[in-house]
């Protein structure tokens, strides 16, 4: 049998330009296939918070690694899986700077134009920035953008599918044409995440779809189907509008290739977990290659397919899969950072406008300990929008919580995302660095049981400790850091000798636990029939997600208001000056002289001591993290 890289690399030789292989049955073709996936605007090795060069990654530095793996092969697709138009501030600029002052294309739009891409997927946060914007934008696309699930209420949908062609050749210098089918999904929840869309689009379940499209598509000729997924790996049974469904996606009879996404992991990974049908060191979901690229261009999934003929069927019959690093010493190709020049010097000008000043430093490195003066800043600046709101309603005597989730927390990003704001002059970037997504404000009514929920639902990010404990992990890493919500204006404890209430996902995991303690209202005991007004954000108020059976038994006092980072910059304007308070937002109780271990910035060590907690640095992980030990 003819091996992978005989069918990938060999030159074109052999029998003339259009013969015919002399035993189809026996022919072996490459094809190779790069992806990208939740690039989220990191167009450039640069970072616009610290007006500073990154490290590895980006787009432009993919890009020189992606010309080489086309150069190695006869036959090859680009495509990239979503999220490509959202996530850093040249994106924001892009979307917000009006049409009249933006008669060029998009700049990611330019950027993959250059390079090629043959295809490319939506995902969830490319409609952060509204239909209109989507549409206008992806219209100068030289490649199409699809969407299979998504349904437009009015005007015409974006394609489900495209058809793509490719000329293979196998070792002995046959050849044949082959049809590739691209079909792309996005997770169910987008229509409610930007909730001021759902009059607007809707999302159909992700198998569901891919059940009635895919017949569709080999009727069309399609003989080799690749899914751009923009959706994590999950579960091999398929479950009712999964958000994670890649796995399940790949058991689907049709499906030969998916690219998932969603979740910034990268896959094939030894670190990724191992579960029914996910194989993370072949690269396979339910037996399918498959490959996640990581996020920010950190990652190129390199799959190369050996293709064979059965029952005058193409089939697959090899695969290699992999996730190449995009190391910090690729040049940035000037294809890339040519059309993108324009849009990073305006949005170098625009970040660097004064809106106040800062008394003191504020930085994220202990948000999942209780202190961040930035997320009490945030609270603070949503609550005096949602006062100003609300008078003249019948809730402006109610008192009025905010919560907040700390964005830049380190996780899947790494060891430098975290917020560090220096004392002096406040600048626009430093907005962004505070409130990295362009959410828009919401409040809802709470009682005071349904407060303590929200906070047991947020304290279960934690995991158990048991007596005599040393150095155990603090973190749930299934827990993302932007659903930890704390809640200003309130004061209370997690109790870390009880277990969790409920998962990352929300489920209840144990109807007995309970680990919020001493609950207080600017001094007062919080009692459950108390009412509230707590000031949050639209996503907060989808039906789905962590906080989305609190928000569906209430009434929803505004929803749709302006992005919140603007409201915090007219915030930090008028205030003019702001102190940080680095005060606890709480505390926890856990069983004496234990002690827990939390990654962080390496910068953190510069903000020690915190005051009333006992803490220490203890060593670095593999990936740069600097470890603290808390004890108790």
């Amino acid at each position: 049998m003819t091996s992978l890289a005989d069918a990938a690399f060999l030159p074109e030789t052999g029998n003339p330009e259009g013969a015919d292989d002399p035993d189809p049955a026996q022919a072996r073709y490459g094809l190779r296939i790069l992806a990208t996936s939740d690039l989220h605007m990191q167009l450039l090795a640069y970072d616009y918070l610290t007006l500073s060069g990154a490290g590895a990654g980006g787009l432009a530095r993919a890009a020189s690694l992606i010309r080489r793996r086309q150069a190695e092969v006869p036959a090859s697709l680009l495509l990239d899986n979503g999220d490509f138009l959202q996530g850093t501030p040249v994106g924001d600029h892009a979307a917000t700077c009006g049409e009249a002052r933006c008669a060029s294309d998009h700049p990611a739009i330019a950027a993959m134009n250059a390079l090629g891409y043959d295809a490319a997927a939506l995902g969830n946060h490319d409609f952060n920035f509204g239909l209109r914007f989507l549409r206008r934008t992806v219209a100068a696309a030289d490649f199409p953008v699809l969407a299979a699930n998504l349904s437009v209420r009015h005007g015409t949908a974006f394609a489900p599918y495209t058809l793509l062609t490719r000329r293979l050749c196998d070792g002995s210098g046959g050849r044949r044409e082959v049809r590739i089918g691209v079909v792309g999904f996005l997770p169910p929840q987008t229509a409610e995440w930007d909730r001021d869309l759902t009059p607007e689009i809707a999302c159909e379940d992700i198998l569901d779809c891919a059940r009635r499209v895919l017949p569709q598509m080999r009727a069309a000729g399609a003989e080799l189907i690749v899914a751009l997924a923009h959706s994590g790996i999950g579960e091999l049974a398929g479950q009712p509008r999964m958000e994670h469904a890649a796995t399940a996606l790949a058991a689907l009879p049709g499906i030969d290739v998916v690219i998932a996404g969603h979740t910034h992991q990268v896959f094939p990974h030894p670190a990724f977990p191992a579960s029914a049908g996910v194989d993370p060191l072949a690269g396979r979901l339910a037996g399918k290659p498959a490959a996640m690229p990581g996020v920010g261009g950190s990652h190129l999934a390199v799959i190369d397919l050996t293709l064979g003929v059965a029952g005058g069927r193409l089939t697959v019959a090899g695969a290699e899969v992999r996730c190449e690093p995009v190391a910090a010493d690729l040049p940035e190709l000037a294809a890339v950072t040519r059309p993108v020049a324009p849009a990073h010097k305006a949005t170098l000008r625009h970040l660097k406008a004064r809106v106040g000043r800062s008394l003191g430093p504020i930085g994220s490195h202990f948000s999942v300990i209780g202190q961040d003066a930035g997320l009490r800043l945030v609270a603070q600046a949503q609550r005096w929008h949602v006062r100003r709101h609300l008078r003249g309603t019948r809730w402006q005597d109610l008192p009025i919580l905010s919560a907040a989730a700390p964005f830049r927390s380190g996780g899947r990003a790494g060891p430098g995302n975290y917020t560090h704001i220096p004392a002096g002059s406040l600048q626009l970037r430093h907005m962004a660095d505070l409130y990295a997504f362009p959410n828009r404000i919401a409040a809802v009514c709470l009682t005071g049981t349904q407060l303590r929920d929200w906070l047991e639902r947020s304290a279960s990010m934690f995991r158990q400790l048991h007596p005599g404990c040393r150095d155990v992990p603090l973190l749930d890493p299934a827990f993302p850091a932007y659903n930890f919500d704390i809640v200003d204006t309130v004061s209370w404890q997690i109790d870390l000798s009880c277990p969790p209430r409920f998962t990352p996902a929300g489920a209840l995991a144990d109807p007995s636990a309970g680990r919020v303690r001493g609950l207080s209202h600017r001094g007062r005991p919080v009692a459950p029939d108390d009412r509230f007004i707590l000031a949050t954000n639209t996503y907060r108020l989808a039906s789905c997600g962590l906080f989305a059976p609190l928000v569906a038994e209430n009434e929803i006092a505004f929803a749709g208001g302006p992005l919140t980072r603007d409201i915090l910059r007219r915030y930090v304007r008028r205030r003019r000056r702001i102190a940080p308070d680095h005060r606890l937002h709480w505390q926890f109780l856990a069983p004496p002289g234990s002690t827990a271990l939390f990654p962080t910035s390496p910068a953190a060590t510069e903000a020690l001591p915190v005051p009333g907690v006992a803490l220490e640095p203890a060593g670095e992980t593999e990936d740069g993290f600097a470890l603290m030990r808390l004890t108790f």
